[in-house]
């Protein structure tokens, strides 16, 4: 066979190669995921600083890719997507439903403006700093309830007593904007007369410091049932605020249920 021949042969048999390496170029969603779904019903204050309580519901919702090191959920999550996740670290956009507010909720209400069915987006980072051990922080800005921003801290720590049983719990605090505040614990002039309330105008600062802790029970590989409990206490312009001292309590306690199903799946 002359070279030009032989030449041309032996191209003709790189190209399947080179086309087969274009086609399996990957993507920024490629990998192994994992999409986690549930909700929890708890028994808990009707509204932020009441004192009345009542049974409430919320959804569990996360998604981000299969890693290799401990995995640490918590039914205060907001519904969450990682765009970062390796076994220290996992960081992504977060979204989180918020119930409407008025006196229908509870009589203690009444006078006070209507605080509107809306939600909050943002941001969250998880740190595993040692084994067992979850530091999480969400950083959300309201829409339509509210325009102010929500920064939640927590940490958490997990121990595994069996393989179907673990239990966990750590701190939080929380920390909001005026906006925030003004929405749920402020009372203007003409809110003042109807509801019998003094005024109050509130600032940022720190809202809540408490404590949470759970025991979860893997019931499968992909099912999780967990019964909760969370306390917060009110601190600084919350606990300040004439609806939380007239009518509401600074300690808020709720006590709840949850289950999630894990659906793992792949994308090319």
């Amino acid at each position: 066979m002359m070279p030009s021949v032989r030449l041309l042969a032996c191209l003709a048999g790189l190209m399947p190669a080179s086309i087969t390496v274009a086609a399996e170029a990957t993507h920024f969603w490629s990998g192994d995921w994992s999409l986690t779904l549930g909700g929890s019903v708890a028994h808990g204050p009707a509204f932020e600083g009441a004192k009345d309580r009542k049974f409430l519901f919320s959804p569990v919702i996360s998604l981000g890719r299969q890693g290799q090191g401990p995995r640490f959920t918590s039914r205060n999550d907001s519904a969450s997507f990682a765009f970062f996740d390796n076994d220290q670290v996992r960081a992504g956009v977060i979204g989180r439903f918020i119930t409407g507010r008025d006196e229908d909720t509870s009589e203690e209400l009444k006078g006070l403006s209507q605080v509107k069915f809306g939600g909050e987006v943002g941001g969250f980072v998880d740190l595993y700093p040692v084994e067992n051990v979850r530091a999480r922080t969400e950083l959300r800005h309201g829409i339509r309830s509210h325009h102010g921003i929500v920064a939640d801290l927590a940490v958490d720590a997990f121990v595994d007593v069996t393989p179907q049983i673990r239990i966990s719990g750590g701190p939080r605090a929380t920390y909001a904007t005026a906006d925030f505040g003004r929405a749920y614990y402020g009372v203007n002039g003409s809110e003042a007369l109807g509801s019998g309330l003094a005024p109050y105008a509130p600032a940022s600062g720190w809202q809540s410091v408490g404590f949470g802790g759970a025991i979860t029970w893997k019931a499968t590989p992909k099912i999780e049932t967990s019964a909760f409990v969370e306390y917060k206490h009110l601190v600084g312009v919350a606990a300040d605020s004439s609806l939380v001292h007239q009518k509401g309590s600074p300690n808020q306690l709720t006590i709840g249920l949850s289950a999630v199903y894990r659906f793992d799946f792949s994308l090319e």
